[in-house]
């Protein structure tokens, strides 16, 4: 490369990656149930990964397919893959067989590689449509599904990893939650992925030396966070599936200072019996996202775990786009803790009518993003790109108010605002007017086709622990906040939210049980 700004071409993820482990050998890079890596070992492994793949017959640009849980193996891999020039796309661990083979065909995915501690099963199913698409399975360690890595790796000669990659190469891409119809992928380079690890260090408060508890898939948010905890020497403690007595053994036990969680995590942690004798004080920052949290939580967070909670606000298409940071947790300042934080440095955000124009502070539009960690497009989909990107900014499709003070508040995703009787209805405000009532822990609100009102409010409500509320004491509640038009029509009860493979509450699956029986959840 010449000319001017060539010298500003930038790292690689994976020269990221390596740096970190060069620098901290003997430091513990990953830690599980089934033993631990150093930052040595891990780099030695991912060395050898990069020579598997190679013998496989991978080449610059193919895409490696990734299907596992929280395991340092299946990490390498994918770092060996991005290393190695090549690109990669985590299937979602709770995705429905249809979806994956989706991902598989549209990523165009050369290698599909499967956790077969976990996944096995799994494997199994998608075998037959993995073998239409000419795609090779393989396993992370022995079993009866594939040939694998820890075999074809233990043949490798020992060699240093390389970074084989630039900064425009493509690395990952990522596909959305399909709450809202087929999952699309959104792309990115090793630039756009860069800019998300510098901007985690930058805006989300981690400790100098994290020890980070990776509980929710690093296929997904989690996973951004393992750099960002490498470049600082920290250690990556990893754990497949949320059971709040031993999640929490583990934070006492390792002396964790940081962790991401989802609200409905976070509210079973400070109720379960079994996590109550636990020592937690050793936590700093609680991230969590994908739902916003609401003032009871809260409040029995920050008495149980102190001032350490941190909100994070992104999507698939742009990642992270603002935080809300420990201070701004504040009680007696609810307005704040109703936003979703301020931009992380670098990041710049905007509301627009529907003809593109900016709107002052405290109007309702659609939230436009200028960031380096937006995605690159959408993959195979130009056309949809050029509707989502425009005027150099990228259309998150949330409307969104922002403050005077620059913090930004989510009103709702466009698509989930409801109209009834010709009114506009805000499913957040909603949720956040049902959530304020004492009783009540958790709260999904949406539209259900209605002859006379075209569509219906309708509430999905979790009650908290031995509460006895009714549905017409949180409808009179509501209307107290809210006025008639947004006051559900129907609210039915139940003992957790449905919730889809990258932890938001799956509204769609509400939708459908009223639709497949209007009658059963009446009050």
């Amino acid at each position: 490369m010449s000319g001017p700004g060539a010298h500003q071409s930038g790292a690689t993820m994976s020269g990221l990656t390596l740096a970190a482990l060069a620098r901290f050998q003997d430091r513990i890079a990953f830690s599980s149930g089934s033993g631990s890596l150093s930052y040595r070992q891990t780099a030695s492994l991912i060395g050898r990964y990069q020579y598997c793949f190679d013998r496989l017959g991978l080449t610059r640009g193919d895409v490696v397919a990734l299907l596992g849980g929280n395991r340092a193996e299946a990490w390498c891999a994918g770092a060996a893959a991005l290393a190695s020039g090549l690109a990669v796309t985590w299937l979602h661990p709770l995705g429905s067989v249809a979806d994956q083979l989706h991902q598989l065909q549209d990523s165009g995915a050369r290698l599909l590689v499967v956790d077969e501690t976990r996944f096995a099963a799994r494997g199994g199913e998608l075998g037959p449509g993995c073998a239409d698409l000419a795609i090779r399975q393989i396993t992370l360690g022995p079993s009866g599904l594939a040939p694998d890595l820890a075999t074809l790796a233990a043949d490798a000669p020992a060699a240093s990893p390389r970074d084989l990659a630039a900064p425009t190469d493509l690395a990952n891409i990522g596909y959305t939650g399909g709450t809202t119809g087929t999952p699309k992928g959104a792309f990115r380079t090793h630039r756009s992925n860069v800019a998300v690890a510098t901007q985690i260090l930058a805006g989300f408060e981690l400790p100098a030396v994290p020890k980070f508890l990776a509980v929710a898939p690093i296929s997904h948010a989690a996973g951004t966070k393992v750099v960002p905890t490498l470049i600082r020497g920290g250690t990556v403690h990893l754990v497949t599936g949320f059971d709040p007595g031993a999640v929490a053994a583990v934070i006492a036990r390792e002396r964790i200072d940081t962790t991401l969680l989802v609200p409905t995590m976070i509210h079973r942690l400070i109720d379960d019996p079994d996590a109550a004798g636990a020592d937690l004080s050793s936590l700093r920052l609680v991230l969590y996202g994908a739902a916003p949290i609401s003032p009871q939580l809260l409040d029995a967070g920050l008495g149980r775990l102190g001032p350490v909670f941190g909100q994070m606000f992104g999507q698939t298409e742009c990642y992270p786009i603002t935080m809300l940071r420990r201070d701004d947790h504040r009680p007696g300042d609810p307005d704040l803790l109703r936003s979703t934080g301020f931009p992380l440095p670098g990041t710049t955000v905007e509301v627009r009518d529907t003809a593109g124009s900016v709107l002052p502070a405290g109007e309702v539009g659609e939230l436009w993003v200028r960031s380096p960690a937006a995605m690159d497009g959408y993959w195979r989909r130009p056309e949809l790109t050029a509707e989502t990107i425009v005027d150099g900014h990228l259309r998150t499709g949330d409307l969104a108010r922002i403050d005077e003070r620059g913090y930004v508040h989510l009103v709702d995703r466009a698509s989930d605002m409801i109209i009834s009787g010709g009114f506009n209805v805000y499913p957040r405000a909603v949720e956040d007017a049902l959530t304020a009532h004492p009783q009540v822990g958790a709260a999904a609100v949406y539209g259900v086709p209605d002859p006379r009102w075209g569509e219906a409010v309708t509430a999905t409500v979790v009650r908290g622990p031995a509460a006895t509320v009714t549905a017409d004491e949180l409808r009179a509640h509501v209307r107290a906040l809210q006025g008639p038009v947004p006051t559900p029509r129907t609210i039915d009860f139940t003992d957790a939210l449905p919730l889809t493979a990258l932890g938001k509450v799956d509204k769609k699956a509400l939708r459908a049980r009223h639709t497949a029986s209007p009658d059963s959840a009446r009050p």
